[in-house]
């Protein structure tokens, strides 16, 4: 079998990505395109591979935050999951490439048939609500310059490039700062010769120095989604190493 990129998809046993597998069609995520806005009906879920797509929450009808990122760790669509067909964020595609697609329809069946695919879900669902939480408290407590070196290494994480398209006025919607507050903090980390910005193209030139330069936000979030599974032998889940490169074996 391939290898599977998405990491909820992979920690899923075999049998039970089997089942699903015949649901899922390729899909190509495009930079800048909104898979649905708050409020509007989920048709489809997204399991990314090697894309990004931000959470929005839409302040004063004109203005939008980040709130989360979703990247190959997880699923846009999570509002089905709990039953819930109507989205209350605006998905942004911000980071282009290949995902997995399931309609709304056959997902709903698979909660309903595949225990496995429920239980990867409680997971991933508990991960995102701690990730929006640190969010919102980084955003409130951490200086813009921590916070972008935080932003950005996420990125990272999700699309596995150091490389990517970002302008300024776009990352000050996704910090919640004006602009000249992002110009500033990406000037300072490439004075540092942590990052290189040019033309709406930001590279990261040193990952182990820009991982000093963010805040504790970073570190806590990404190990929010490493080393759990489900174990239904006990009441909830524990820690356990774990391989989601890969499907486990039944």
């Amino acid at each position: 079998m391939a290898a599977i990129l998405n990491s909820l998809l992979a920690a899923l046993p075999r049998k039970a990505y089997q089942q699903m597998l015949s649901g899922l069609s390729p899909a190509t995520l495009i930079f800048g395109d909104v898979l649905y806005q708050a409020g509007d009906a989920i048709q489809d879920v997204y399991f990314p591979s090697e894309c990004l797509v931000s959470l929005l929450t839409p302040v004063d009808d004109h203005l939008a935050l980040e709130v989360g990122m979703v990247g190959r760790e997880g699923m846009v669509g999570v509002p089905l999951a709990l039953g819930i067909g109507v989205s209350s964020v605006r998905a942004l595609v911000q980071g282009g490439g290949p995902a997995q697609k399931m309609s709304a329809a056959r997902f709903r069946k698979e909660l309903r048939t595949n225990p496995a695919l429920q239980n990867e879900l409680n997971l991933y669902v508990h991960s995102l609500m701690a990730q929006i939480s640190q969010t919102a408290a980084c955003n409130r407590f951490h200086v813009v310059e921590a916070r972008l070196a935080r932003w950005l290494l996420m990125t990272r994480d999700r699309v596995r490039s150091g490389e990517f398209r970002m302008t300024h006025e776009f990352l000050s919607h996704m910090l919640g700062v004006r602009r000249v507050g992002v110009t500033e903090a990406a000037t300072a980390l490439q004075r540092r010769h942590l990052i290189e910005y040019s033309r709406g193209s930001i590279k990261i030139l040193d990952h182990a120095g820009l991982e000093a330069a963010s805040c504790s936000c970073y570190g806590i979030v990404r190990d929010m989604h490493d080393g759990v599974v489900y174990d239904p032998v006990v009441a909830g889940a524990r820690p356990l190493p774990v391989d989601r490169t890969q499907p486990a074996e039944v």
